[in-house]
């Protein structure tokens, strides 16, 4: 009896802890500066940048060590088996040799055209365009995180204007069936009010599936699983922010020009594609170097001259004495090469920096221009949501008085149903309308912020 009520508790125990857990794993919630954060440290094409700031630091170490000497060591082992010369008989014979060979080389660079200053400039202007870039994506995907979350959130709110309408519509249905079973109303209102309705509840079903479809979206784009459940938070919105201010679209698009992380990374690539230019040229110019070597010989059929009981014989010479002494010879000296045809290499390169440059040089204007476009886009879609905003709430005012109004002429017998159904759908159409023109009005500031390249990883709605 006693290990049944163990074993019955800790199965108890053990169901308790499960649900809790399922409960606490049922939905996370999830704020809009959390989805920011979440995209930005998950987003793949912000690691594949990363990677390319990574690469693009390689490429300074490796222009920077161009000015340094190099420092070559080679060694090699060989036997030779055949006819040859042969040192002790000064004939040739046939025998086996061993040698080994070592050496020891260096060479500095002094002058190459100014190819290597011009390649680390290069390098440098590359980075700082690479870096440009990363930023600047960095900021797209932080307006589209809050783009996609917006989308989230709109939906969400229609979700719940479409769920009220639909307990309205099902308590307007509950009244007139029992003024129909009085007969106060007509059959056909009843009816009328059933197809109401079904239609709001076929609304509310199309609008859960677009709110499960935004945040499928939103999901994959934070690169969280798609299997769990996630809530997202409504942000709030106070009175500060639905306040109009007020911009000068001359000083917009000069603050644009000065803080845009693309067109920073435009005209760094320019300047790099300047400094390729120069290191294409240096190809025309002599280099000079300066070379230092020291090698040395081993073989076993070496031998020396030696005087022995008056007598001239051929020693043989050990390895540390050959190796280390004898054999080993130094050099130093320096190289000037003068190019004189090269086969048109040099000219075809200086030819392609060229058309290089001219396309960078249009790639600038092409962005200066984009630059204009949208910010005079965002300027002016800013002024239209704000007179929207304005007249979305004296519509909603409007409709709700109106709707208000059927009803209590309904409620009297003076309106008919299909006239308080209208002044519904216009109180609903009216309350949709006035949510989305808040929310996209207070976001269409950041979007302004995004095209003036201020945006913030403090983003908000």
């Amino acid at each position: 009896m006693l290990r049944f009520t163990v074993f019955s508790l800790l199965i108890f125990l053990t169901i308790g802890l499960t649900a809790e857990k399922a409960a606490a794993q049922e939905s996370r919630q999830i704020s809009l500066q959390e989805a920011v954060n979440l995209v930005l440290e998950n987003n793949i094409d912000i690691r594949r940048a990363r990677n390319n700031m990574e690469r693009s630091e390689i490429d300074v170490r490796r222009a920077t060590g161009a000015f340094l000497p190099n420092l070559n060591a080679t060694t090699s082992a060989n036997r030779t088996t055949g006819r040859q010369f042969n040192q002790s008989t000064l004939d040739f014979d046939s025998f086996t040799q061993n040698t080994i060979s070592g050496q020891v080389s260096t060479n500095v660079p002094i002058f190459t055209g100014w190819q290597n200053i011009s390649n680390l400039r290069s390098a440098r202007a590359e980075r700082d365009a690479v870096e440009n870039d990363f930023q600047r994506l960095r900021e797209d995907m932080i307006i589209e995180t809050g783009n996609e979350f917006l989308q989230v959130i709109l939906n969400k709110e229609l979700l719940s204007i479409a769920k009220d309408n639909l307990e309205t519509s099902r308590k307007q249905l509950e009244q007139v069936e029992a003024q129909v079973e009085v007969g106060m109303r007509p059959i056909v209102d009843q009816f009328n009010q059933e197809a109401v309705v079904a239609n709001n509840e076929s609304e509310v079903i199309r609008q859960e599936n677009t709110l499960n479809l935004s945040k499928v979206r939103l999901v994959r784009l934070l690169q969280l699983d798609q299997l769990d459940d996630y809530e997202f938070v409504v942000p709030e919105i106070d009175d500060e922010m639905l306040m109009f201010q007020d911009y000068d679209l001359t000083e917009l698009i000069e603050l644009a020009l000065e803080s845009r992380r693309d067109i920073r990374s435009r005209e760094m690539r320019l300047e790099a594609s300047e400094h390729s230019l120069r290191a294409a040229r240096s190809g025309y110019w002599p280099t000079l170097s300066f070379g230092a070597n020291i090698n040395s010989n081993y073989s076993d059929q070496y031998r020396l001259s030696e005087i022995v009981d008056g007598e001239i014989q051929r020693v043989t010479v050990g390895f540390s004495d050959q190796f280390f002494d004898q054999r080993v010879n130094r050099s130093i000296g320096f190289s000037l090469n003068i190019p004189i045809f090269d086969r048109l290499q040099t000219r075809s390169n200086v030819q392609n920096e060229r058309i290089n440059q001219r396309n960078l040089e249009l790639d600038l204007i092409d962005t200066r221009s984009q630059i204009f476009q949208e910010i005079r886009q965002a300027y002016n879609d800013y002024l239209s949501f704000a007179q929207e905003l304005e007249s979305t709430e004296k519509a909603l005012i409007a409709a709700e008085k109106a709707f208000e109004t059927q009803q209590e002429r309904y409620n009297v017998g003076s309106s008919t149903l299909i006239e308080l159904t209208t002044a519904n759908n216009e109180f609903v159409r009216a309350a949709s309308n006035q949510v989305q023109a808040t929310y996209q009005f207070v976001f269409q500031r950041q979007v302004l912020e995004y095209f003036l390249g201020r945006i913030s990883e403090e983003i908000q709605l």
